[in-house]
């Protein structure tokens, strides 16, 4: 009776984590940790926690608890597929995450340009400063 009330708690503990995951908007993840949180519910399910002292037995609850564990394994590997292709087309040249901003890899002083002629084309001191002003308020400072 104690171990299927842990193996619950840990379950219920692991969906709410997995929940919190998900609202953060990191679905693969909460999709792997639901998968890992509903193994000992499962396990409970089956009753293979109490398989060393009783035998396997037809139970609608036992065979509930393999469903159970087959739709956790079902999460866990439909979440390892779509890392997978993830990472395939981050390989290939699709979605490559970038921790540059784009107009970042772009010549400060400009195609042609000579650092004389920049300094002599100099932006007053007022000008200088939008840049930080437009990250600021990109990010809500």
């Amino acid at each position: 009776m104690l171990a299927e009330t842990v193996c619950s708690a840990v379950a219920a503990a692991g969906l709410g984590i997995a929940a919190i995951t998900a609202w953060r908007r990191k679905f693969l993840t909460a999709t792997r940790i639901a998968a890992y949180a509903l193994v000992p519910l499962g396990l409970v399910m089956t009753g293979a926690i109490d398989w060393l002292f009783e035998a396997l037995t037809f139970n609608l609850t036992v065979w509930a608890g393999f469903g159970v564990l087959g739709l956790s394994w079902l999460l866990f590997m439909s979440s390892r597929a779509v890392e997978r292709r993830r990472a395939g087309k981050a390989a290939t040249g699709g979605e490559t995450p970038s921790a540059v901003a784009p107009a970042a890899s772009a010549p400060s002083l400009g195609a042609g340009r000579s650092a004389p002629a920049a300094k002599q084309q100099a932006k007053p001191a007022d000008e200088d400063f939008s840049d930080i002003e437009a990250i600021l308020k990109k990010h809500g400072i």
